[in-house]
């Protein structure tokens, strides 16, 4: 092979990969897992980072339905026994969030905390 088609190969491959680079989505946060289990979450503080959008998962451990509320974050969803729910939120301001299971209030509550980035 001549090293005009070295040349020409090497630059296709770097045009494929650029291409790539470009259109190739960013990769989303991870998701904020949270258990239910004796009417208690686990974690029951969690934090975000301030200005992204983010998912939660919740998975319910209980033999009985649950519902997570959050008036702060404009969530409601019930969540059967041993099922799991996700829902998107922010993206969110700084500041405390809180979030609970409208069956159990007085057990099962929460808060999700969006922290700036730091530099």
């Amino acid at each position: 092979m001549s090293t005009r088609s070295h040349l020409l190969t090497a630059f296709a491959g770097l045009a494929l990969l650029a291409a790539g680079a470009v259109s190739t989505p960013a990769r989303a946060a991870d998701a904020v897992m949270l258990t239910l289990k004796d009417h208690r979450f686990n974690p029951a503080q969690v934090t975000v980072p301030a200005g992204e959008r983010f998912s939660i998962e919740v998975t319910n451990q209980d033999d009985t339905p649950a519902e997570f509320e959050s008036s702060d974050l404009r969530v409601e969803k019930i969540i059967v026994p041993g099922g799991k729910i996700s829902v998107k939120a922010g993206p969110l301001k700084p500041g405390t969030y809180k979030f609970f299971d409208e069956y159990h209030p007085d057990t099962a509550t929460g808060t999700l905390t969006a922290t700036e980035k730091k530099n």
